[in-house]
């Protein structure tokens, strides 16, 4: 459902939110298997600028119950938005910037310690509409009581509320996408291990790009120098919205000393203008008494003035 601009201008500027929760990955596939996804789909949307793929980004959302505290997917992809976002790398995924566009696919990848993948977060992916949602836990999932990897499709129904279907045929096939994604068995930079990776329609896997130790730790120093570049942004924003809560409360203050002072002087007019009623009244008062002794304070003698001898 589409905001409206008065809810749109209740909602917190993307520049005022943190990029991530700060909670680190506590294994390497975590970090190792979406950055593969991504580098891969590089290379198969290489001519594509509508599409975006977070990697542990907070993604925030208005269905919870407060649009500041967001979700962190392991990895995520949304179509027919910018791959940058107004030619800038993005800090965090916000929905309401991003015209409503929720992510089409969400990945978690289960760790040493659950974190609500089957409950919880799949919970908020199904309340935020994600139409894919899977679930990699090879090294955990008899302690889970799961399959090693799950992959659900959300069924919208109307009655009864959308729900997410598991699928059973892997690779799973997206169409929506025009994609199918699983896993695949085969060693990577020396590693014997099975990785995830893209599809064909045909059901062939994408092989992921090569990339040299140097490279990578080339492209680990260029990330950590968006990061130190994002923090920076996020400090001066956070700077300027300090000195702009500064300014506001100083002519905040300065407008409550005008008022203090034009209530006083109100105060005193009010005053005077009481004081000179109740001298009047005085002067009205002894002029009735003089009268009453059949004096006429009209025509009272001048207190200088000297009697005639």
């Amino acid at each position: 459902m589409l905001l409206t601009d008065l809810q749109l201008r209740h909602l917190p500027n993307p520049e005022e939110l943190p990029s991530s929760d700060d909670t680190p990955v506590d294994n390497e596939e975590q970090n190792l298997l979406p950055n593969l996804l991504l580098a891969t789909l590089y290379r198969i949307w290489l001519d594509r600028q509508d599409w975006f793929f977070g990697v542990d980004m907070a993604l925030y959302h208005t269905t919870g119950k407060d649009p500041r505290i967001p979700i962190v997917p392991d990895a995520f992809l949304s179509l027919g938005v910018e791959r940058k976002k107004g030619g800038k790398f993005r800090r965090s995924y916000v929905v309401w910037a991003e015209g409503e566009v929720v992510p089409i696919l969400t990945l978690e990848m289960v760790s040493h310690k659950p974190g609500g993948e089957y409950t919880q977060k799949l919970e908020t992916y199904r309340k935020l509409g994600v139409l894919y949602y899977g679930i990699y836990n090879p090294e955990f999932n008899q302690r889970d009581r799961h399959a090693p990897f799950e992959f659900y499709r959300l069924h919208r129904d109307p009655l009864h509320g959308d729900q997410y279907v598991l699928q059973t045929d892997e690779p799973y096939w997206m169409p929506e996408i025009g994609l199918g994604l699983g896993r695949y068995d085969r060693g990577y930079m020396g590693m014997e291990s099975e990785i995830l990776t893209w599809f064909d329609g045909e059901g062939n896997p994408y092989e992921p790009p090569e990339v040299s130790q140097s490279e990578l730790e080339r492209e680990r120093r260029r990330a950590d120098r968006e990061q130190r570049r994002a923090d920076l942004e996020q400090q001066r924003a956070e700077a300027e919205r300090q000195r702009a809560e500064q300014e506001r409360s100083q002519a905040q203050a300065a407008q409550q000393r005008a008022e203090a002072e034009r209530q006083r002087a109100e105060e005193t007019a009010a005053q005077a203008q009481q004081s000179l009623a109740e001298e009047r009244q005085r002067a009205q008062n002894l002029a009735d008494y003089l009268r009453s002794l059949g004096i006429d304070p009209d025509n009272l003698p001048n207190p200088g003035d000297r009697p005639t001898p």
